[in-house]
């Protein structure tokens, strides 16, 4: 729905152009987590977008296409080993053994599969992602801690269930530190909106017609 010229311009110029030109299909992204450092892990979001691991070499099961300038961000919870779990152990679950690249500090293994445009058979790039790895640019920085805020907010609309205790003003103070360059206002509109989810969350329930003790409104005109 547009209904802004600064909306026109996020739908029509910057995220069209980027469905235009495919660069690869059947895109499919596959994270393996290290057990010798991470004791358990959470993605957050893309609910929906879930594939099976048998599928992920399967070339027959389709995925997402990627265009030129595309961007995807994934970000998970995970609990270090040694940290408290939120989970209890299993009791009948085998004891872990020490795999062969734990000496290595790998904290997860990242697979990518996809297919050229015209192609039918996929190609395959693996990256590990060490634990001890850090940066200090800024922009990574700055663009993680964002990602993070606009996920937080997120979490907070559909209930908060693994949120703790993230609040809209923790939101809107990551936010705002992260804004960075916003040539076009789109991070500010999105720090307007937390302030008007906070104010609504902090609203009491109206009443609706037709509850307890009230009679429902009828509409203007009635058809038979």
């Amino acid at each position: 729905y547009i209904d802004t010229l600064n909306e026109a311009r996020k739908v029509l110029v910057q995220e069209s152009s980027k469905t235009l030109f495919p660069i690869a299909k059947d895109v499919k992204i596959q994270v393996e987590f290290n057990p010798a450092t991470v004791s358990e892990y959470r993605l957050v979001g893309y609910e929906t977008r879930a594939l099976k691991t048998e599928d992920f070499n399967n070339d027959k099961v389709d995925a997402g296409d990627i265009g030129a300038g595309s961007e995807v961000t994934a970000i998970y919870e995970v609990t270090p080993v040694g940290a408290t779990p939120s989970i209890d152990p299993s009791r009948y679950a085998a004891e872990q053994k020490p795999v062969a690249n734990a000496k290595n500090g790998e904290l997860a293994f990242v697979k990518v599969r996809y297919k050229l445009p015209k192609e039918s058979v996929s190609k395959l790039i693996t990256t590990p992602v060490l634990a001890d790895h850090k940066t200090t640019d800024e922009t990574l920085l700055r663009e993680t801690g964002w990602a993070e805020a606009v996920a937080g907010f997120g979490q907070l609309l559909k209930g908060g269930q693994y949120t703790g205790k993230l609040t809209y003003d923790d939101v809107i103070k990551q936010a705002d530190a992260n804004k960075g360059s916003d040539p076009f206002g789109y991070r500010v509109e999105f720090i307007n909106l937390v302030y008007k989810a906070k104010t609504a969350a902090s609203m009491p329930a109206q009443p609706q017609p037709g509850g307890y003790g009230e009679q429902p409104v009828p509409y203007p005109y009635q058809y038979r």
